[in-house]
């Protein structure tokens, strides 16, 4: 049996992505030209859980952002969150009921890929995106996996077009403004970051400046790359 495929994210690539720990650190991303973004909450779990989710996806729909929802599918169900993001093991926890779930939902999906092996398992999923990375070394958390390098991005999204596949690629893991040219001159639609819009690894607000410098650096790389 084909499998149905996750809906598409648009046309617009998905640029800046930024990961927040919080619902209230989105508005200050959306003020300033965010688009797409990510909540990924790993120190709460039931009603505060859910409450955070359903403040983000507020927030998303007052701003047209595309919010994805990471590991909590079910509150993202309930919330009808626009997508969720799921790691490696996070879909090998699914069964077969989960996945008819989570494809009858219309919820986007994007998967997190670290080898050739994991994007070959993200291909048969068919996602609405796919992760990969760390692409460099990065501070915002502990390496499990050996950094991709610019030129193996390269070659992998290089690879994933020859062989037909159209689906959007993100690049995560130590990038910020020194680099992000020449990684979306790798082919990629979009670039997730955490520690690269917060002011420092300690404040909890947002650095707006970096924001917009970073998402105009994008924009720029985006249109000389078409």
């Amino acid at each position: 049996m084909t499998l149905k495929a996750f809906p598409s994210c648009g046309v617009m690539p998905l640029g800046i992505y930024p990961l927040v720990d919080r619902a209230a650190k989105l508005r200050p991303l959306f003020e300033n030209g965010i688009t797409t973004a990510q909540l990924r909450i790993k120190d709460l779990v039931g009603t505060a859980l859910s409450d955070e989710v359903r403040q983000a996806v507020t927030l998303a729909r007052i701003y047209h952002a595309r919010l994805f929802i990471n590991d909590a599918w079910r509150e993202a169900i309930v919330c009808k969150a626009y997508g969720v993001h799921l790691g490696q093991e996070d879909c090998e926890a699914l069964d077969d009921t989960d996945w008819r779930t989570l494809r009858a939902s219309g919820l986007r999906l994007g998967i997190s890929t670290h080898t050739q092996n994991e994007m070959t398992f993200a291909l048969s999923v068919k996602p609405s995106y796919m992760a990969i990375g760390p692409v460099f070394e990065t501070r915002s958390k502990q390496l499990d996996y050996e950094t991709t390098g610019l030129p193996r991005l390269s070659e992998w999204v290089a690879g994933l077009a020859n062989q037909g596949e159209r689906i959007p690629v993100v690049a995560i893991g130590g990038i910020d403004a020194t680099n992000l040219t020449e990684v979306v001159k790798s082919g990629v639609q979009g670039i997730a970051m955490i520690g690269g819009v917060q002011v420092s690894a300690t404040d909890a607000s947002i650095d707006v400046g970096k924001v917009r410098q970073l998402n105009e650096l994008f924009q720029t790389a985006w249109k000389e790359n078409q």
